[in-house]
């Protein structure tokens, strides 16, 4: 059974909502919104809806909307989508890696001598992380 027909929260909603509510208790009241935090929340808007984002993380609906509507027009990144690591291990070499899954789960890796696969592994699970 899914989360919505059980009517908890999806893991990614859940979590955005901790991070607003941990965000509320430390802040001020009347302080805005960080940007990291909207955007969070515009990510969410693509899979959950306006509706339901905006009322799991008690944000006004209209200003929610109004942000998602203005991300969709902007260009998407021009970062690579796909990045090819040589296959073999490579010792004393360096790479540095950001990976980000969109719903605000991120990881960066710094690797000396690393195996291509593994790196791909560890990727595949953020990516397909809730």
């Amino acid at each position: 059974m899914a989360a919505s027909e059980r009517g908890g929260l999806p893991p990614d909603l859940a979590r955005a909502q901790s991070r607003f509510q941990a965000w509320r208790e430390q802040c001020p009241v009347g302080r805005r919104i960080p940007p990291r935090l909207w955007a969070l929340a515009v990510r969410l808007v693509h899979r959950h809806g306006v509706s339901r984002t905006a009322t799991a993380l008690r944000l006004d609906y209209y200003s929610l909307k109004e942000r998602a509507e203005a991300g969709a027009d902007e260009p998407q990144s021009k970062s690579p989508a796909f990045i090819e690591l040589p296959s073999p291990v490579v010792a004393g070499k360096h790479c540095l890696l950001e990976l980000d899954n969109g719903a605000g789960i991120s990881m960066r890796l710094q690797l000396v001598g690393y195996d291509a696969a593994a790196v791909e592994a560890l990727a595949r699970r953020l990516w397909n992380a809730d």
